[in-house]
């Protein structure tokens, strides 16, 4: 049973969406990895706001780490637990932020791999007779003639796109290139992550414990996923990590999620709001020698 049958049959005009441009994209340049990267790109153009919205939010919650921390200091012991969620809550409301910011970006593309995964399936689809006959693709492109032609098979650059890290390739060497995309697909994601701890070490902001888990830990899962996907699903996870690793660079150059920037505008305006103390000058030796014979003179007159 294919996903599109059954419950999913209603997800059937968005796999037909996405591979028509599939297909404009390899009718520009006959590449099936040209035509995932432009489509990536597409996909990647949608959900860059919601990575730049993610990267100012993660900005803002190191802002408010020392309020955290006085909030566990103050409610400590497992009795205070729920009051202590509650005051975070408050506190996350108040500062429009999101303790868990930092997968918020991750998280979108899961419904992206999905379509993305079926979308695959269905150029390799094979009909009642045993023959090859893509589906969700236009039966007059260009891909769907070579896809027929090569029996289904994605190939580019000697990798069949459509074939897994253990699928069965022709030889041991063949299969390398597979596990090479997986672990690059991996290392990127968490260079993304060492990218927005670094800059935080360097602005000095504290990088709390639960985005650190969260970090480390949904690479990993998603490592999973590499090696039971086509590498054609992975090849997309490649690129739009690429493109979130550029967009945060370009949003720490221009100083856009720079929380010394955030600091810099509200110390000023603190200072303006608190009365300025006057401080008395310390007296100079000549002064209080003056004051001391004002002082005699006062008591000679008397």
């Amino acid at each position: 049973m294919t996903a599109s049958s059954g419950f999913f049959s209603f997800l059937d005009p968005i796999y037909t969406g996405f591979g028509w441009l599939l297909a404009q994209f390899y009718t520009l340049v006959p590449n099936y990895a040209f035509a995932i990267i432009m489509l990536t790109i597409v996909v990647m153009g949608v959900l860059t706001p919601l990575t730049v919205k993610s990267t100012k939010s993660m900005v803002a919650m190191q802002q408010i780490q020392p309020e955290i921390k006085k909030l566990q200091q103050k409610y400590k012991g497992p009795e205070n637990r729920q009051l202590l969620n509650d005051e975070l809550m408050r506190l996350y409301k108040e500062s429009g932020t999101n303790p868990f910011s930092s997968c918020l970006p991750v998280m979108a593309q899961a419904p992206f791999l999905f379509i993305l995964y079926n979308v695959i399936r269905g150029l390799t689809n094979i009909n009642a007779l045993g023959l090859v006959e893509p589906k969700y693709i236009p039966h007059s492109s260009k891909m769907f003639e070579h896809l027929v032609a090569s029996q289904g098979k994605i190939s580019t650059f000697g990798m069949d796109l459509a074939l897994k890290p253990f699928s069965h390739h022709s030889s041991f060497l063949a299969s390398i290139p597979f596990f090479v995309m997986v672990a690059l697909a991996v290392g990127l994601q968490y260079f993304q992550m060492a990218q927005i701890n670094n800059r935080n070490k360097k602005t000095g902001q504290e990088i709390p414990t639960q985005q650190q888990r969260i970090q480390k830990l949904f690479p990993i899962l998603f490592a999973y996923f590499y090696f039971i996907i086509p590498a054609a699903v992975t090849l997309y996870m490649v690129v739009s990590s690429a493109i979130r690793i550029l967009t945060q660079d370009i949003l720490f150059r221009a100083g856009m999620s720079d929380p010394r920037r955030v600091t810099e505008r509200e110390i000023p305006a603190r200072a303006q709001e608190e009365p300025k103390k006057q401080t008395p000058k310390p007296q100079t030796l000549k002064s209080q020698a003056n004051n001391r014979s004002k002082t005699k003179r006062k008591r000679k007159d008397r």
